[in-house]
């Protein structure tokens, strides 16, 4: 071991019954002779000047990582981070406002952040958490627009607290992303994610970016309205997308995969979606709009139960008012269950005509459209959502058995492909006429769903993801 290792390995043990966050703590472990290669650095404390993660290393994740102090940190095409499993505590990074990642790969040279473990397993690590300045209707002692993140971020610093007043913000770029088996449960209703997104801005970048077996949801957006585009969730534990505090962002093409076997206990959807935990009326509301999302869910045919704690495909409730246009939802007990027992009767949104679903197939479902009524009656019902949904100018329309959207092989867990077959209701029939999609961010396609038939369309997401990869 040389001079610089033995000071390095003298300064963890003089820090290591310290709790305090160390200022950059950077531990370089390396091969014998003084001029060898790095073979690994481990990361831990705080990075708070640009530093850059090199693609011929292999980088580890020790405990909270915090990228403070305005630094961007860039990650070159191909770098693998592993988040650390530790005894006490699991390895995470976090992006503080005002700070940026740059982690632009690409599909042929993904950049992967996984578990450190020989046998990964979902939970090993706490996933990446990326705190920006857009506004939320969260609040944090007392002060309105601010939130404190889940999962035990936050410190007395203030260093995962969250939201502000630019809806401009950038906290940089997640492209061409796997992160696999992150996600842990810090206390009950307060978890890490595969990848947390709070208060992030508009100008931020999320695109190709899969979540592998995360142990809470893929992705979680509370506040802001950063948009999300080609992204793939697969084996997700509870949601896939959840969404509150006020999120008004928009998301194009997304795969949804469930496990038939696995879900939360606190029932699992594809789509969760509150305007805050109360159901209030605080602005901004949540009323983020998708388009063209494939969701497979646990139940390859009507009579197939797997795990009891699947409840819905999407799930609106609390006062949401996200909108669905152009998609597929197939395989859940629930296919959409408007919500309005809890806070300020979702419904209203209906009414009020900003909680639109349009263009969009539910197959497969032993309930395809569901209503659970306030404490108050707001004149809606069961029989009248579904009326709402099968409205001859909304597109809508249900199918009996999953095999009748005729995708490639949607239930084939060892080799799945959502691609559609000839003659299949999704290759066309796509709408982009909603005032809701009129934004330029959304690719006007012609076919429901991810993915088209041949094209460009068809194979986004092969050759980086899990999905297709199966690794």
């Amino acid at each position: 071991m040389n001079k610089l290792l033995s000071c390095a390995a003298l300064l963890i043990l003089l820090l290591g019954s310290c709790r305090k966050i160390q200022e950059d703590v950077i531990i370089h472990q390396g091969g014998s002779g003084s001029d060898s290669a790095e073979e690994n650095t481990v990361l831990e404390g705080k990075i708070s000047s640009d530093r850059t993660l090199k693609a011929n290393y292999v980088y580890k994740i020790r405990g909270f990582v915090y990228v403070v102090n305005g630094a961007k940190l860039t990650i070159e095409p191909g770098t693998v981070i592993k988040g650390e499993k530790g005894s006490s505590t699991r390895g995470a990074l976090v992006i503080t406002r005002g700070c940026q990642i740059i982690a632009d790969g690409t599909a042929d040279k993904p950049i992967i952040f996984t578990s450190d473990q020989a046998n990964p397993q979902r939970g090993d690590w706490g996933g990446v958490v990326v705190l920006g300045n857009a506004k939320t209707n969260a609040s944090y002692n007392g002060v309105q627009g601010i939130g404190s993140v889940e999962g035990g971020v936050n410190t007395a610093e203030g260093l995962g607290l969250f939201g502000g007043t630019n809806d401009d913000d950038n906290s940089g770029i997640l492209r061409y992303v796997r992160i696999e088996y992150a996600g842990y449960a810090y206390l009950p209703d307060n978890e890490l994610n595969g990848l947390t997104l709070a208060g992030v801005g508009k100008s931020t970048t999320v695109d190709y970016v899969e979540i592998y077996k995360a142990n809470d949801d893929a992705i979680e957006c509370f506040g802001g309205n950063v948009n999300l585009k080609h992204t793939v969730f697969i084996s997700t534990l509870d949601d896939d997308f959840d969404t509150d505090n006020g999120w008004s962002g928009n998301v194009q093409f997304g795969i949804v995969i469930r496990d038939s076997a696995i879900a939360d206990i606190s029932k699992s959807e594809s789509f969760e979606s509150d305007n805050d935990a109360n159901g209030s009326s605080l602005t901004p509301q949540t009323s983020g709009t998708y388009s063209n999302i494939t969701v497979i869910g646990p139940r390859a045919a009507l009579n197939n139960a797997g795990n009891s704690l699947f409840l819905a495909a999407a799930q609106i409730r609390r006062n949401s008012s996200i909108s669905i246009f152009n998609s597929v939802i197939m395989g859940f007990p629930t296919g959409v269950l408007i919500d309005a027992s809890k806070g300020t009767p979702t419904d209203n949104n209906i009414t009020a005509n900003t909680l639109q679903i349009q263009n969009t197939v539910i197959a497969g479902c032993n309930v395809a459209v569901d209503y659970a009524a306030s404490a108050a009656p707001t004149g809606w019902d069961k029989d009248a959502v579904n009326k709402w949904f099968l409205t001859g100018d909304f597109g809508n329309s249900i199918l009996t058995n999953n095999s009748d959207v005729l995708l490639t092989a949607p239930f084939d867990y060892s080799n799945p492909d959502i691609t559609p077959k000839e003659n299949s209701p999704l290759l066309s029939g796509a709408s982009f006429s909603s005032s809701k999609l009129s934004n330029s961010f959304f690719s006007k396609v012609s076919f429901k769903g991810a993915a088209g038939a041949s094209g460009d369309d068809a194979n986004w997401w092969k050759g980086w993801t899990m999905l297709d990869l199966n690794l």
